[in-house]
């Protein structure tokens, strides 16, 4: 893939990396402000870091052309901060504030993808404080989950009607309830290049320790193994890339987004839920799934940065918020 290097006269003005704020993946927000600052610095793009936690956000982003999304969460990934960019005329990368709510709500999300003939897990929607469970098809363990939160947030795996009592008394959010369905985790990122959307190769998390890809999981590389490519045949990878591009484009995504499937041994394939700002850090999912497609971490944030920079050209927005 032919991909050139960011150059400073596509730039208009100083690029604002937001990273860091205030969601509970705010660690891993702000190694991917850091990887993607010290890309900019390698293309030698003007850029600074704002982060939403501190003060002023429409003063901080004051004289920006435009806003590097390195940063995830709640507030961050579900639309929130989109709105506010679109409400002071800051460009910025990655999806819009319809595609982040939608993909950040879980049970929302899986109704417009399965919508598209997309495979998803079976599930049930749990009010916070809910203490009894109607259901009888999921079966045992089941793995639970917040309805609006990514990274592994909150998740865990419940083996019995008692144990998912407990974990539902215990929470303050909604809960979605999945079958625990066994196999390879994997995931696949889509990006977007000349206006073509492109499938990255598949990479499987291992965590024999664990049991499944948890918070804890994700954050210690001791607890976790990639394999990218993912182990599975031509034809499951292929069809992996056909749902990650299909779910892409029904939630309307822009730019890029990651998609978690379950594979099992027989190859059947579940889709599990869309990441709309994935991680950045040059040794998460999407950096590795891009190297091994042959592109490295200064071409991703190029092919990331370049078509927000597009926007700011043909929509003549050179720049500044307004004093």
């Amino acid at each position: 893939m032919n991909i050139a290097p960011l150059t400073p006269d596509e730039i208009p003005g100083p690029v604002a990396v937001i990273t860091g704020g205030t969601s509970r993946e705010r660690d891993r927000s702000l190694l991917s402000g850091a990887a993607v600052a010290a890309s900019l610095t390698r293309h030698r793009i003007p850029h600074y870091l704002v982060d939403p936690a501190g003060p002023d956000l429409p003063g901080q982003l004051r004289g920006a052309s435009c806003a590097f999304l390195a940063i995830a969460g709640t507030g961050a990934e579900d639309g929130l901060l989109q709105g506010v960019l679109d409400t002071l005329g800051v460009p910025y990368t990655g999806s819009g504030v319809l595609a982040s709510a939608i993909g950040m709500h879980k049970p929302t999300a899986k109704t417009v993808v399965a919508a598209e003939g997309v495979p998803v897990a079976d599930g049930e929607l749990v009010s916070a404080g809910t203490t009894s469970f109607a259901w009888d098809d999921l079966g045992w363990p089941v793995i639970v989950k917040p309805v609006s939160e990514g990274g592994s947030v909150g998740m865990a795996i419940a083996r019995d009607e008692t144990e998912l009592a407990a974990i539902v008394k215990a929470s303050t959010d909604d809960l979605l309830v999945e079958r625990l369905h066994p196999g390879l985790s994997v995931t696949v990122g889509v990006i977007e290049n000349e206006g073509s959307l492109v499938a990255l190769p598949p990479l499987e998390a291992r965590t024999p320790t664990t049991g499944f890809y948890s918070y804890e999981a994700k954050r210690n590389p001791a607890l976790h193994e990639y394999v990218c490519p993912a182990r599975v045949p031509a034809a499951t990878r292929d069809l992996l890339h056909t749902y990650a591009i299909i779910t892409h484009e029904a939630l309307g995504c822009s730019t890029y987004s990651r998609s978690d499937f379950m594979v099992d041994e027989d190859g059947a394939i579940v889709w599990l839920e869309v990441n709309t700002l994935p991680g950045l850090s040059p040794t998460g999912n999407m950096a590795t799934m891009a190297q091994v497609a042959g592109i490295d971490y200064d071409q991703l944030v190029a092919l990331i940065l370049r078509p927000t920079l597009a926007r700011v050209r043909k929509e003549g927005a050179a720049g500044a918020v307004s004093q």
